[in-house]
């Protein structure tokens, strides 16, 4: 909240303009939000990265998406968090529509965020992905299905940088790359009621980071769902039928 707040406050006295179309004013123009019209859908990589399990998107990785996803991401354009948060709440809405249509009595959801190394939080000054999936969390969360933000993951030591790195390097870089947080594990266990597990992230490329997720979830007996992402990059996106 102190953070949204000091955003507001910095675009206000310093000004802003919008991330989509450059006019002043919002980081993200009226216009340029009603444009960004989600369609989710599943998005399967190609070639499959090894233990993918349904990763879903809201929209292609282009446009005022992409430079939403850079402006919150790179240059902490923290009030973009809401609307980018808004998107995975689609792609999550639409998982669950299609593949868990009866939710459950009792039963609540944890959003599970892929974590960045934490050299990478340090620079960036946030975690990016944790941010968007507790908006996407507070969205969600409703009488009969109560969402939470779950961040049970952490980064190995030695995790590589993936930008730039292909299909293959992006696997080998991420082999064993994160681990469950026991602590964290114990409170999400405590409260004893049925959970269903999604892993979030921002985009999905080669969908070899929310594979590697869910590989650390199922060994500590916490089988994912599906994988959701705010946007795939459009050649992931399956084509029109």
């Amino acid at each position: 909240m102190l953070d949204t707040l000091s955003e507001a406050w910095r675009d206000l006295v310093l000004g802003s303009s919008c991330v989509g179309c450059s006019s002043p004013g919002r980081l993200l123009c009226d216009a340029c939000r009603a444009s960004l019209d989600p369609r989710p859908a599943p998005a399967w990589p190609t070639p499959r990265s090894p233990g993918l399990t349904d990763p879903w998107a809201a929209t292609p990785y282009d446009g005022t998406v992409r430079a939403m996803v850079l402006g919150h991401k790179e240059h902490r354009l923290l009030g973009l968090a809401g609307p980018l948060g808004d998107l995975l709440a689609v792609a999550v809405e639409a998982a669950l529509d299609e593949l868990l249509p009866v939710f459950g009595e009792g039963a609540r959801l944890a959003l599970v965020p892929v974590p960045s190394r934490p050299s990478t939080v340090r620079q960036r000054g946030h975690e990016p992905t944790t941010t968007l999936t507790r908006a996407a969390a507070a969205r969600l969360s409703r009488p009969g299905r109560p969402a939470v933000c779950v961040p049970l993951l952490r980064t190995r030591r030695g995790l590589a940088d993936q930008s730039g790195l292909d299909a293959e390097a992006r696997r080998l870089n991420l082999a064993g790359a994160f681990r469950v947080h026991h602590p964290a594990l114990r409170r999400l266990a405590r409260d004893g009621r049925p959970v269903h597990v999604l892993v979030c992230d921002d985009v999905l490329t080669t969908g070899a980071t929310l594979a590697e997720a869910q590989r650390a979830l199922r060994a500590v007996g916490l089988p994912p769902l599906a994988g959701v992402a705010v946007a795939a990059t459009r050649r992931r996106l399956p084509a029109p039928v």
